[in-house]
């Protein structure tokens, strides 16, 4: 998608919360999510001073929303962020059902430099049938 004309207005907003995160020595990252021409939710990185590897200015952000909204969708809505989004941030839009995604400069390092040890399949058919149970009760 295009930049459209608004773009710059919204991503200064993200700017000012990336600025007030380097402040308190945090990593500077601002967002800022926009429903119908209002901005209904702001995040910057909070990690450090929250001690939550969660609290990243995206997951912040559309933690606010939602609760503006009272929704989870946040379907009409676009994130500005001044960073491209990382893995996990990105899943939550998508998740979130985020419309349209605007951010300011690529994020040129990988994001992904921890693995983590994985096992799969450990009660596997009780924890699918719990789902499945769950999703068919739905549908009924």
């Amino acid at each position: 998608m295009e930049k459209q004309p608004i773009d710059e207005q919204w991503m200064h907003e993200a700017l000012t919360l990336a600025y007030h995160a380097a402040k308190l020595g945090e990593v500077p990252i601002g967002a800022v999510v926009v429903h119908e021409g209002q901005i209904v939710g702001r995040g910057f990185n909070r990690r450090e001073s929250d001690q939550d590897p969660l609290a990243h200015a995206e997951i912040l952000a559309l933690r606010e929303a939602s609760q503006y909204l009272k929704r989870w969708r946040l379907t009409g809505c676009t994130l500005y962020v001044t960073l491209e989004p990382c893995p996990m941030c990105t899943g939550a839009l998508v998740n979130a059902r985020v419309d349209r995604l605007v951010y300011g400069t690529t994020d040129v390092k990988s994001r992904i430099n921890h693995q983590v040890d994985s096992t799969a399949g450990v009660l596997a058919e009780e924890s699918s049938a719990i789902l499945k149970a769950f999703f068919q009760k739905l549908r009924h």
